[in-house]
Protein backbone atom coordinates (compact mmCIF):
# COMPACT_ATOMS: atom_id res chain seq x y z
CA UNK A 1 0.00 0.00 0.00
CA UNK A 2 1.19 3.71 -0.86
CA UNK A 3 2.05 5.91 1.85
CA UNK A 4 1.98 9.86 0.95
CA UNK A 5 4.05 11.63 3.39
CA UNK A 6 4.38 14.87 4.46
CA UNK A 7 6.71 17.38 1.84
CA UNK A 8 8.92 19.56 4.65
CA UNK A 9 11.72 21.41 3.73
CA UNK A 10 12.27 20.23 0.15
CA UNK A 11 11.65 16.81 0.78
CA UNK A 12 9.42 14.37 0.95
CA UNK A 13 9.27 12.97 4.95
CA UNK A 14 8.11 10.61 7.03
CA UNK A 15 6.06 11.62 10.79
CA UNK A 16 6.29 11.73 13.93
CA UNK A 17 3.50 9.03 14.62
CA UNK A 18 2.14 5.97 12.72
CA UNK A 19 -1.51 7.69 12.28
CA UNK A 20 -2.49 7.06 8.89
CA UNK A 21 -5.91 7.50 7.11
CA UNK A 22 -7.34 5.66 4.64
CA UNK A 23 -7.27 7.55 0.76
CA UNK A 24 -9.73 5.87 -2.04
CA UNK A 25 -10.08 5.24 -5.55
CA UNK A 26 -14.22 6.56 -5.54
CA UNK A 27 -14.99 5.33 -8.67
CA UNK A 28 -14.09 1.42 -7.37
CA UNK A 29 -14.30 1.89 -3.39
CA UNK A 30 -10.95 0.48 -3.04
CA UNK A 31 -8.35 2.00 -0.64
CA UNK A 32 -5.46 2.93 -3.25
CA UNK A 33 -2.93 4.59 -0.47
CA UNK A 34 -2.63 5.39 2.90
CA UNK A 35 -1.93 9.17 3.94
CA UNK A 36 0.04 9.58 7.18
CA UNK A 37 -1.58 12.04 9.88
CA UNK A 38 0.66 14.85 11.61
CA UNK A 39 1.20 16.00 15.22
CA UNK A 40 1.72 18.88 16.22
CA UNK A 41 5.52 18.09 16.23
CA UNK A 42 5.58 17.75 12.20
CA UNK A 43 3.31 21.13 12.16
CA UNK A 44 6.40 22.40 14.79
CA UNK A 45 9.50 21.09 12.50
CA UNK A 46 7.81 22.39 8.44
CA UNK A 47 7.31 26.25 10.42
CA UNK A 48 10.73 25.53 11.61
CA UNK A 49 11.95 25.31 7.93
CA UNK A 50 9.60 28.11 6.85
CA UNK A 51 10.63 30.17 9.86
CA UNK A 52 14.18 29.91 8.82
CA UNK A 53 13.70 30.36 5.04
CA UNK A 54 11.70 33.23 5.33
CA UNK A 55 14.87 35.18 5.79
CA UNK A 56 16.71 34.50 2.85
CA UNK A 57 13.11 34.37 0.76
CA UNK A 58 11.61 37.86 2.19
CA UNK A 59 14.86 39.70 1.49
CA UNK A 60 15.26 38.13 -2.31
CA UNK A 61 14.29 40.35 -5.52
CA UNK A 62 11.26 40.42 -7.16
CA UNK A 63 12.95 39.34 -10.57
CA UNK A 64 13.89 36.16 -8.86
CA UNK A 65 10.26 35.40 -7.42
CA UNK A 66 8.89 35.98 -10.74
CA UNK A 67 11.33 33.57 -12.90
CA UNK A 68 10.18 31.00 -10.22
CA UNK A 69 6.74 31.82 -10.34
CA UNK A 70 7.21 31.35 -14.37
CA UNK A 71 8.93 28.58 -13.89
CA UNK A 72 6.00 26.85 -12.22
CA UNK A 73 3.62 28.00 -14.14
CA UNK A 74 5.06 26.45 -17.30
CA UNK A 75 5.62 22.97 -15.35
CA UNK A 76 2.32 23.13 -14.26
CA UNK A 77 1.24 23.39 -18.21
CA UNK A 78 3.41 20.72 -18.71
CA UNK A 79 1.77 18.31 -16.07
CA UNK A 80 -1.62 19.21 -16.81
CA UNK A 81 -2.67 15.41 -17.91
CA UNK A 82 -0.86 14.21 -15.25
CA UNK A 83 -2.33 16.42 -12.24
CA UNK A 84 -5.80 16.01 -13.88
CA UNK A 85 -5.34 11.96 -13.39
CA UNK A 86 -4.30 12.40 -9.57
CA UNK A 87 -7.15 15.08 -8.96
CA UNK A 88 -9.53 12.10 -10.35
CA UNK A 89 -8.32 8.88 -9.27
CA UNK A 90 -8.82 10.37 -5.53
CA UNK A 91 -11.28 13.17 -5.76
CA UNK A 92 -13.54 11.09 -8.82
CA UNK A 93 -14.27 14.08 -10.65
CA UNK A 94 -13.81 13.61 -14.51
CA UNK A 95 -10.48 14.69 -16.16
CA UNK A 96 -11.90 17.11 -17.95
CA UNK A 97 -13.23 18.90 -14.84
CA UNK A 98 -9.84 18.32 -12.98
CA UNK A 99 -8.18 20.22 -16.39
CA UNK A 100 -10.59 23.01 -15.24
CA UNK A 101 -9.51 23.25 -12.00
CA UNK A 102 -6.25 23.05 -13.02
CA UNK A 103 -6.38 25.88 -15.42
CA UNK A 104 -8.27 28.24 -12.99
CA UNK A 105 -6.29 27.81 -10.31
CA UNK A 106 -3.12 28.74 -12.73
CA UNK A 107 -4.70 32.15 -13.27
CA UNK A 108 -3.50 32.69 -9.84
CA UNK A 109 0.01 32.00 -10.53
CA UNK A 110 -0.14 33.87 -13.50
CA UNK A 111 -1.59 37.32 -11.42
CA UNK A 112 1.38 36.37 -9.39
CA UNK A 113 4.08 36.45 -12.17
CA UNK A 114 2.75 40.12 -12.18
CA UNK A 115 2.91 40.41 -8.46
CA UNK A 116 5.70 43.53 -9.48
CA UNK A 117 3.11 45.76 -10.64
CA UNK A 118 0.80 44.82 -7.73
CA UNK A 119 3.74 45.41 -4.79
CA UNK A 120 4.48 49.27 -7.00
CA UNK A 121 3.90 51.58 -3.83
CA UNK A 122 3.11 55.72 -3.63
CA UNK A 123 5.54 58.16 -3.25
CA UNK A 124 4.20 62.02 -2.36
CA UNK A 125 6.89 64.68 -3.30
CA UNK A 126 6.88 67.40 -0.87
CA UNK A 127 4.28 67.08 1.41
CA UNK A 128 5.77 69.82 3.53
CA UNK A 129 9.23 71.92 2.74
CA UNK A 130 11.78 69.56 1.85
CA UNK A 131 9.78 66.39 3.53
CA UNK A 132 8.41 63.77 0.97
CA UNK A 133 6.45 60.43 1.87
CA UNK A 134 6.11 57.24 0.33
CA UNK A 135 4.80 53.71 1.23
CA UNK A 136 5.71 49.85 0.29
CA UNK A 137 4.17 46.64 1.18
CA UNK A 138 6.42 43.75 3.14
CA UNK A 139 5.62 40.10 3.85
CA UNK A 140 3.84 39.10 7.22
CA UNK A 141 6.34 35.72 8.06
CA UNK A 142 5.26 32.11 7.70
CA UNK A 143 1.77 31.88 6.23
CA UNK A 144 -0.64 28.55 6.09
CA UNK A 145 -3.40 27.05 4.24
CA UNK A 146 -6.37 24.88 5.05
CA UNK A 147 -7.98 23.76 1.90
CA UNK A 148 -11.19 21.35 1.20
CA UNK A 149 -11.15 17.74 -0.82
CA UNK A 150 -13.61 19.22 -3.48
CA UNK A 151 -10.56 21.49 -5.18
CA UNK A 152 -7.35 19.79 -4.38
CA UNK A 153 -5.40 21.88 -6.83
CA UNK A 154 -7.45 24.81 -7.61
CA UNK A 155 -7.90 26.51 -3.93
CA UNK A 156 -4.21 25.74 -2.77
CA UNK A 157 -3.42 27.65 -5.85
CA UNK A 158 -5.99 30.66 -4.69
CA UNK A 159 -3.60 30.76 -1.70
CA UNK A 160 0.09 29.74 -2.08
CA UNK A 161 1.37 31.81 -5.22
CA UNK A 162 0.31 35.07 -3.71
CA UNK A 163 1.85 34.10 -0.34
CA UNK A 164 5.21 33.47 -1.52
CA UNK A 165 5.59 35.49 -4.43
CA UNK A 166 4.99 38.37 -2.08
CA UNK A 167 7.83 37.03 -0.08
CA UNK A 168 6.37 34.86 2.66
CA UNK A 169 6.67 31.00 3.38
CA UNK A 170 3.92 28.44 3.14
CA UNK A 171 2.31 25.76 5.03
CA UNK A 172 -0.34 24.14 3.45
CA UNK A 173 -2.59 21.46 5.06
CA UNK A 174 -4.32 19.88 2.13
CA UNK A 175 -7.52 17.20 2.49
CA UNK A 176 -6.54 14.00 3.60
CA UNK A 177 -8.83 12.65 1.34
CA UNK A 178 -7.06 13.64 -1.84
CA UNK A 179 -3.90 14.35 -0.84
CA UNK A 180 -1.72 13.66 -3.57
CA UNK A 181 -1.85 16.50 -6.14
CA UNK A 182 -0.46 18.77 -2.92
CA UNK A 183 2.67 16.52 -3.03
CA UNK A 184 2.98 16.73 -6.54
CA UNK A 185 3.02 20.50 -6.43
CA UNK A 186 5.58 20.40 -4.18
CA UNK A 187 7.84 18.88 -6.49
CA UNK A 188 6.98 21.26 -9.06
CA UNK A 189 8.05 23.88 -6.99
CA UNK A 190 11.36 22.55 -6.63
CA UNK A 191 11.78 21.84 -9.99
CA UNK A 192 10.81 25.25 -10.38
CA UNK A 193 13.37 26.23 -8.42
CA UNK A 194 11.83 27.71 -5.17
CA UNK A 195 14.24 27.24 -2.48
CA UNK A 196 13.88 24.45 0.48
CA UNK A 197 11.43 25.54 3.13
CA UNK A 198 9.44 28.25 1.31
CA UNK A 199 6.37 25.84 0.53
CA UNK A 200 5.92 22.45 3.47
CA UNK A 201 3.05 20.16 2.99
CA UNK A 202 1.93 18.71 6.43
CA UNK A 203 -1.13 15.83 6.08
CA UNK A 204 -3.61 15.43 8.62
CA UNK A 205 -6.80 15.73 10.37
CA UNK A 206 -7.94 18.28 13.31
CA UNK A 207 -4.40 17.42 15.00
CA UNK A 208 -3.05 19.22 12.58
CA UNK A 209 -5.22 21.85 12.38
CA UNK A 210 -5.17 23.06 15.81
CA UNK A 211 -1.60 22.81 16.09
CA UNK A 212 -1.64 25.71 12.67
CA UNK A 213 -4.10 27.49 14.39
CA UNK A 214 -2.30 27.93 17.72
CA UNK A 215 1.41 28.19 16.23
CA UNK A 216 2.88 30.81 17.52
CA UNK A 217 5.03 31.31 14.46
CA UNK A 218 2.53 31.40 11.81
CA UNK A 219 1.33 34.66 11.41
CA UNK A 220 -2.35 33.94 8.60
CA UNK A 221 -4.52 31.46 8.09
CA UNK A 222 -6.12 31.23 4.97
CA UNK A 223 -9.30 28.42 5.06
CA UNK A 224 -11.88 27.05 2.55
CA UNK A 225 -14.48 24.56 3.91
CA UNK A 226 -17.93 24.42 6.07
CA UNK A 227 -19.16 27.44 7.39
CA UNK A 228 -18.99 25.55 11.24
CA UNK A 229 -15.82 25.43 10.66
CA UNK A 230 -14.50 28.53 9.29
CA UNK A 231 -15.96 30.27 12.04
CA UNK A 232 -14.35 27.50 13.92
CA UNK A 233 -10.56 28.40 12.28
CA UNK A 234 -11.64 32.08 12.46
CA UNK A 235 -12.11 32.51 16.32
CA UNK A 236 -9.26 30.21 17.26
CA UNK A 237 -6.52 31.71 15.13
CA UNK A 238 -8.02 35.21 15.91
CA UNK A 239 -7.32 34.21 18.97
CA UNK A 240 -3.75 33.25 18.67
CA UNK A 241 -3.11 36.86 16.52
CA UNK A 242 -3.36 35.68 13.39
CA UNK A 243 -5.22 37.24 10.27
CA UNK A 244 -7.77 34.88 9.06
CA UNK A 245 -8.82 34.26 5.46
CA UNK A 246 -12.16 31.89 6.25
CA UNK A 247 -14.52 31.35 3.51
CA UNK A 248 -17.25 28.89 4.63
CA UNK A 249 -20.42 26.88 2.66
CA UNK A 250 -22.81 28.08 0.10
CA UNK A 251 -26.26 27.51 -0.58
CA UNK A 252 -26.47 28.87 -4.17
CA UNK A 253 -29.22 29.84 -6.07
CA UNK A 254 -30.19 30.47 -9.87
CA UNK A 255 -33.09 32.37 -11.14
CA UNK A 256 -34.88 31.70 -14.19
CA UNK A 257 -37.25 34.25 -15.33
CA UNK A 258 -39.76 33.58 -17.72
CA UNK A 259 -38.25 35.46 -20.63
CA UNK A 260 -35.24 33.56 -20.37
CA UNK A 261 -34.17 31.03 -23.24
CA UNK A 262 -35.07 27.84 -20.97
CA UNK A 263 -33.25 25.54 -23.26
CA UNK A 264 -30.19 27.79 -22.55
CA UNK A 265 -30.80 27.93 -18.67
CA UNK A 266 -31.73 24.44 -18.33
CA UNK A 267 -28.47 23.21 -19.82
CA UNK A 268 -26.48 25.34 -17.47
CA UNK A 269 -28.53 24.72 -14.56
CA UNK A 270 -27.67 20.84 -15.05
CA UNK A 271 -24.01 21.48 -15.55
CA UNK A 272 -24.17 23.60 -12.49
CA UNK A 273 -25.87 21.02 -10.52
CA UNK A 274 -24.18 17.93 -10.94
CA UNK A 275 -21.10 18.98 -12.33
CA UNK A 276 -18.00 17.83 -10.03
CA UNK A 277 -21.03 15.62 -8.70
CA UNK A 278 -22.02 18.97 -6.95
CA UNK A 279 -19.18 19.09 -4.80
CA UNK A 280 -18.45 22.78 -5.36
CA UNK A 281 -18.80 25.58 -3.39
CA UNK A 282 -19.97 27.39 -5.96
CA UNK A 283 -22.22 24.16 -7.59
CA UNK A 284 -26.44 25.91 -8.16
CA UNK A 285 -28.41 23.90 -5.76
CA UNK A 286 -31.36 25.63 -6.10
CA UNK A 287 -33.48 26.99 -8.69
CA UNK A 288 -35.95 29.29 -8.30
CA UNK A 289 -38.50 29.81 -10.96
CA UNK A 290 -40.59 32.25 -11.37
CA UNK A 291 -44.32 32.65 -12.60
CA UNK A 292 -45.26 30.59 -15.53
CA UNK A 293 -41.55 29.20 -16.04
CA UNK A 294 -41.61 27.06 -13.70
CA UNK A 295 -43.58 23.82 -14.97
CA UNK A 296 -41.85 24.08 -18.90
CA UNK A 297 -38.35 24.59 -16.96
CA UNK A 298 -38.88 21.69 -14.20
CA UNK A 299 -39.85 19.81 -17.73
CA UNK A 300 -36.39 20.55 -19.06
CA UNK A 301 -34.39 20.09 -16.57
CA UNK A 302 -35.91 16.36 -15.87
CA UNK A 303 -34.77 15.58 -19.80
CA UNK A 304 -31.17 16.77 -19.31
CA UNK A 305 -30.90 15.22 -15.82
CA UNK A 306 -31.58 11.80 -17.02
CA UNK A 307 -28.99 12.59 -20.39
CA UNK A 308 -26.29 12.73 -17.55
CA UNK A 309 -23.77 10.02 -18.26
CA UNK A 310 -22.55 8.93 -14.69
CA UNK A 311 -19.17 7.18 -14.67
CA UNK A 312 -15.62 6.94 -13.25
CA UNK A 313 -13.87 10.20 -13.92
CA UNK A 314 -11.05 8.40 -16.25
CA UNK A 315 -13.51 7.95 -18.64
CA UNK A 316 -13.64 10.87 -20.80
CA UNK A 317 -17.20 9.97 -22.21
CA UNK A 318 -18.58 10.59 -18.80
CA UNK A 319 -20.19 13.73 -17.71
CA UNK A 320 -19.89 13.09 -13.70
CA UNK A 321 -17.95 11.27 -11.73
CA UNK A 322 -18.39 9.34 -8.37
CA UNK A 323 -18.87 11.13 -4.61
CA UNK A 324 -15.86 11.65 -2.93
CA UNK A 325 -16.47 8.42 -0.01
CA UNK A 326 -19.47 6.32 0.73
CA UNK A 327 -20.57 8.89 3.52
CA UNK A 328 -20.62 11.80 1.56
CA UNK A 329 -22.94 9.44 -1.05
CA UNK A 330 -25.24 8.46 2.08
CA UNK A 331 -26.02 11.80 2.33
CA UNK A 332 -27.16 12.61 -0.85
CA UNK A 333 -29.25 9.78 -0.76
CA UNK A 334 -31.00 10.59 2.89
CA UNK A 335 -31.35 14.00 1.93
CA UNK A 336 -33.51 12.95 -1.52
CA UNK A 337 -35.70 10.67 1.13
CA UNK A 338 -36.16 13.47 3.51
CA UNK A 339 -37.20 15.54 0.79
CA UNK A 340 -39.63 13.32 -0.31
CA UNK A 341 -41.07 12.63 3.67
CA UNK A 342 -41.45 16.53 3.70
CA UNK A 343 -43.58 16.83 0.71
CA UNK A 344 -40.90 17.91 -1.67
CA UNK A 345 -41.96 16.10 -5.20
CA UNK A 346 -38.99 13.70 -6.71
CA UNK A 347 -38.85 14.10 -9.96
CA UNK A 348 -35.63 12.26 -11.03
CA UNK A 349 -34.15 10.05 -8.51
CA UNK A 350 -30.72 9.24 -8.60
CA UNK A 351 -30.62 7.19 -5.64
CA UNK A 352 -30.22 4.12 -7.05
CA UNK A 353 -27.55 4.45 -9.68
CA UNK A 354 -25.59 1.67 -10.14
CA UNK A 355 -22.35 2.12 -12.79
CA UNK A 356 -21.77 -1.18 -14.58
CA UNK A 357 -18.45 -2.64 -13.43
CA UNK A 358 -18.16 -0.48 -10.09
CA UNK A 359 -20.65 -1.64 -8.26
CA UNK A 360 -18.70 -0.63 -5.11
CA UNK A 361 -18.23 2.90 -6.24
CA UNK A 362 -19.53 6.19 -4.38
CA UNK A 363 -22.22 6.38 -7.03
CA UNK A 364 -25.18 8.69 -6.78
CA UNK A 365 -27.11 10.14 -10.42
CA UNK A 366 -28.65 13.57 -10.72
CA UNK A 367 -31.79 14.18 -8.08
CA UNK A 368 -33.78 17.11 -9.54
CA UNK A 369 -36.66 17.75 -6.42
CA UNK A 370 -39.49 19.96 -7.21
CA UNK A 371 -42.09 21.91 -5.05
CA UNK A 372 -39.23 22.48 -2.61
CA UNK A 373 -39.75 24.98 0.27
CA UNK A 374 -37.53 27.48 2.23
CA UNK A 375 -38.48 25.03 5.42
CA UNK A 376 -37.55 21.99 4.36
CA UNK A 377 -34.11 20.10 5.15
CA UNK A 378 -33.18 20.10 1.57
CA UNK A 379 -33.29 23.38 0.94
CA UNK A 380 -31.75 24.17 4.40
CA UNK A 381 -28.48 22.14 4.31
CA UNK A 382 -26.09 22.16 2.47
CA UNK A 383 -26.33 18.97 0.59
CA UNK A 384 -22.84 19.05 -1.25
CA UNK A 385 -24.32 16.22 -3.82
CA UNK A 386 -25.79 15.66 -7.42
CA UNK A 387 -29.24 16.99 -5.66
CA UNK A 388 -30.86 20.09 -7.42
CA UNK A 389 -34.15 21.70 -5.64
CA UNK A 390 -36.78 23.58 -7.62
CA UNK A 391 -38.48 26.70 -5.23
CA UNK A 392 -41.20 28.45 -7.02
CA UNK A 393 -41.66 32.22 -7.13
CA UNK A 394 -44.22 34.74 -8.41
CA UNK A 395 -42.12 37.40 -9.12
CA UNK A 396 -38.35 38.72 -8.85
CA UNK A 397 -39.07 40.58 -6.22
CA UNK A 398 -39.91 37.38 -4.23
CA UNK A 399 -37.47 35.49 -5.52
CA UNK A 400 -34.52 37.87 -4.14
CA UNK A 401 -36.65 38.15 -0.82
CA UNK A 402 -36.01 34.20 -1.15
CA UNK A 403 -32.48 34.77 -1.83
CA UNK A 404 -31.64 37.47 0.98
CA UNK A 405 -33.40 35.36 3.68
CA UNK A 406 -30.96 32.66 3.21
CA UNK A 407 -28.23 32.41 5.53
CA UNK A 408 -25.50 32.20 2.47
CA UNK A 409 -24.41 34.47 0.08
CA UNK A 410 -21.84 32.93 -1.94
CA UNK A 411 -22.48 32.85 -5.56
CA UNK A 412 -26.26 33.71 -7.17
CA UNK A 413 -27.28 33.67 -11.14
CA UNK A 414 -30.15 35.29 -12.95
CA UNK A 415 -31.37 33.94 -16.41
CA UNK A 416 -33.23 36.35 -18.10
CA UNK A 417 -32.97 38.24 -21.36
CA UNK A 418 -34.19 41.85 -19.85
CA UNK A 419 -31.38 44.25 -18.70
CA UNK A 420 -33.61 45.91 -15.97
CA UNK A 421 -34.32 43.08 -14.35
CA UNK A 422 -30.58 41.82 -14.27
CA UNK A 423 -29.79 45.27 -12.84
CA UNK A 424 -32.34 45.51 -10.13
CA UNK A 425 -31.21 41.94 -9.20
CA UNK A 426 -27.53 42.74 -8.91
CA UNK A 427 -28.05 45.70 -6.86
CA UNK A 428 -30.58 43.62 -4.51
CA UNK A 429 -29.19 40.61 -3.88
CA UNK A 430 -27.21 40.33 -0.70
CA UNK A 431 -24.58 38.04 -2.31
CA UNK A 432 -20.86 38.44 -2.93
CA UNK A 433 -20.59 36.66 -6.59
CA UNK A 434 -23.26 37.48 -9.10
CA UNK A 435 -23.33 35.86 -12.94
CA UNK A 436 -26.25 36.95 -15.69
CA UNK A 437 -26.85 33.77 -17.30
CA UNK A 438 -23.87 32.79 -16.11
CA UNK A 439 -24.25 29.78 -13.61
CA UNK A 440 -20.98 29.61 -11.71
CA UNK A 441 -20.11 33.38 -11.29
CA UNK A 442 -16.26 32.07 -10.13
CA UNK A 443 -14.04 35.57 -10.97
CA UNK A 444 -11.33 35.99 -12.57
CA UNK A 445 -7.85 35.75 -10.67
CA UNK A 446 -7.62 39.85 -10.94
CA UNK A 447 -10.95 39.78 -8.64
CA UNK A 448 -11.80 38.97 -5.50
CA UNK A 449 -13.67 35.26 -4.46
CA UNK A 450 -15.66 35.55 -1.34
CA UNK A 451 -19.41 35.73 -0.56
CA UNK A 452 -21.27 37.29 2.06
CA UNK A 453 -22.85 36.29 5.04
CA UNK A 454 -22.06 32.81 6.43
CA UNK A 455 -20.16 32.32 3.52
CA UNK A 456 -17.26 34.59 4.43
CA UNK A 457 -16.46 34.53 7.57
CA UNK A 458 -14.35 37.94 8.71
CA UNK A 459 -13.54 40.08 6.15
CA UNK A 460 -10.63 38.45 4.05
CA UNK A 461 -11.87 37.45 0.46
CA UNK A 462 -9.28 35.62 -1.58
CA UNK A 463 -7.93 36.42 -4.91
CA UNK A 464 -5.88 38.63 -6.39
CA UNK A 465 -5.20 42.54 -5.13
CA UNK A 466 -7.59 40.99 -2.10
CA UNK A 467 -4.42 38.40 -1.65
CA UNK A 468 -1.73 40.96 -2.08
CA UNK A 469 -3.26 42.54 0.85
CA UNK A 470 -3.80 39.70 3.15
CA UNK A 471 0.24 39.08 2.97
CA UNK A 472 1.91 41.69 3.24
CA UNK A 473 1.17 44.95 5.61
CA UNK A 474 2.22 48.09 4.98
CA UNK A 475 5.40 50.47 5.78
CA UNK A 476 4.93 54.03 4.91
CA UNK A 477 8.12 56.55 5.11
CA UNK A 478 8.44 59.81 5.89
CA UNK A 479 11.58 61.82 4.62
CA UNK A 480 13.75 64.73 4.89
CA UNK A 481 17.01 65.63 4.01
CA UNK A 482 17.69 68.76 5.69
CA UNK A 483 20.37 71.13 4.00
CA UNK A 484 21.95 72.10 7.23
CA UNK A 485 22.21 71.14 10.96
CA UNK A 486 20.21 74.51 11.69
CA UNK A 487 16.90 73.26 12.27
CA UNK A 488 15.28 72.81 15.56
CA UNK A 489 12.85 70.73 16.45
CA UNK A 490 9.05 71.97 17.81
CA UNK A 491 7.69 70.30 20.21
CA UNK A 492 4.33 70.28 19.04
CA UNK A 493 2.40 67.96 17.20
CA UNK A 494 3.77 67.94 13.63
CA UNK A 495 1.64 69.88 10.81
CA UNK A 496 2.67 70.87 6.79
CA UNK A 497 3.66 74.06 5.99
Amino acid sequence: MKTIEHWINGAATPANSTRTAPVYDPATGARQADVLLAEAADVDSAVAAASKAFVAWSDSSLSQRVKVMFAFRELLVKHEDELARIISSEHGKVIDDARGEIVRGREIVEYACGIADALKGDFSDQVSRGVDVHNFRQPLGVCAGITPFNFPIMVPLWMHPIAIATGNTFVLKPSERDPSASAFVAELYAEAGLPDGVFNVVNGDKVAVDAILDHPDIEAVSFVGSTPIAKYVHERATASGKRVQALGGAKNHAVVLPDADLEYAANHLTAAAFGSAGQRCMAVSVGVAVGPAGDALVEVLARKAREVKVGPGSDVSNDMGPLVTDAARQRVVDAVATGAEQGATVVVDGRDLTVAGHEDGFFAGPSLLDHVTTDMKAYTEEIFGPVLSIVRADTLDEAIEIINDNPYGNGTALFTSSGEAARRFQRQVRVGMIGVNVPIPVPMSYYSFGGWKDSLIGDSPIHGAEGVRFYTRPKVVTTRWPETDGHTAAFNFPTSN
